[in-house]
């Protein structure tokens, strides 16, 4: 596939979803941005504010097998990964996949269950694989997960251990609909509910393709420098106890290439990953006691490293003759334009 085709294939997607989501193009567009990296999303709002149903809608809008998870306190690894059970015909012992083998998994209140449970989707998500009874099965590609968790309700929830945070590529909120988008939602659904009539346009061997052609998006040295300044600021700032990992400069470069792609560019621009940080690095960041009594937030924590921390302007024009893939920035009129040796 071309490169050229992911940015309107990606938004015959985006209409679909948009029959049922109304008026939430960015998050839309950030949950394909998600998938199309190869990474996982985590979906955290008040109730009702259409969380399960963005991944319901963009499931559907995919040719793609499609699971629905409820988390639970009495879900077990086992209700997820599956198990192995004894057949007395044949006297061996036989693997019943469970839900996680599909294509999007929908992990919906990730939060009610315990931790153990929680932990079964570790190498799921890192792996793209399960490990039962010492053997291993490969889940089906593309493999793609979308967790929901209510971020106000705390009775009867186990917090996400950091390590499983990590996993997320991204965490976007849908947030409230305005007046208008409001009464739009009533017009829709004054009879039946949109997402019956929702179709696929894209099938899973097409997925496949695009996230192939968004890796060959081009980031210039200058991009790659700024991602990793910004994530080494969060592990000095001093209201953090535990900064952004490698994982996270990796997540924030490759969701930056996928957002490229549906721009229809084929090199990034510094404004990509600055535009993707906060949903890339807020949800990883641990702040200290002291930075939660005061409320402060991640989400605060990386607007400040983003306003405080320059955009690289000037790079030598060697480095975008003789560097493969890096490139030379020019500001003319308020509009960043990258120079590749290529374009």
């Amino acid at each position: 596939m071309e490169l050229a085709q992911v940015g309107p294939m990606a938004q015959h997607v985006i209409d679909q979803v948009e029959t049922v989501i109304v008026g939430k193009t960015e998050t839309v567009r950030r949950a394909i941005v998600a998938m199309l990296c190869s990474g996982h999303l985590l979906s955290e709002d008040v109730p009702r504010t259409g969380k399960t149903m963005l991944a319901r809608a963009l499931a559907r809008s995919l040719e793609c097998t499609f699971k629905r998870i409820k988390f639970n306190p009495d879900l077990l690894p086992s209700d997820i990964t599956g198990t192995s059970v004894f057949n007395q015909k044949t006297g061996e012992f036989v693997f019943n996949p469970g839900p996680v083998f599909a294509n999007i998994v929908l992990a919906d209140e990730i939060n009610r269950a315990t931790p153990k449970t929680q932990s079964s989707l570790l190498e799921c998500m890192e792996e793209f694989q399960v490990s039962v009874d010492g053997v291993t099965h490969e889940l089906p590609a593309p493999f793609f997960v979308i967790a929901t968790q209510n971020n106000i309700e705390h009775q009867g929830t186990y917090p996400l251990p950091e390590a499983q945070l990590d996993r997320f590529v991204m965490r976007v909120g849908m947030g409230y609909p305005s007046k208008a988008e409001e009464a739009a939602i009533l017009d829709h659904q004054e009879r039946s509910h949109p997402i019956h009539s929702v179709h696929a346009v894209i099938g899973s061997d097409e997925v496949m393709e695009m996230k192939a052609a968004v890796r060959s998006v081009r980031a210039g040295e200058a991009v790659r420098e700024y991602i990793v300044e910004l994530v080494d600021a969060t592990r000095h700032h001093p209201m953090l106890l535990l900064g952004a990992s490698p994982r996270a400069a990796l997540d924030l470069l490759h969701s930056a290439q996928a957002l490229a792609a549906l721009r229809g560019r084929p090199f990034l621009l510094p404004d990509d990953a600055k535009e993707l940080a906060i949903s890339v690095l807020a949800h990883r960041l641990i702040l200290r006691p002291e930075a939660r009594l005061r409320q402060f937030t991640g989400e605060q924590v990386v607007q400040e490293l983003l306003d405080s921390i320059p955009i690289p302007v000037d790079v030598p024009l060697e480095a975008g003759v003789r560097g493969e893939g890096s490139g030379v920035r020019e500001a003319k009129e308020g509009v960043y334009r990258f120079l590749t040796p290529d374009l």
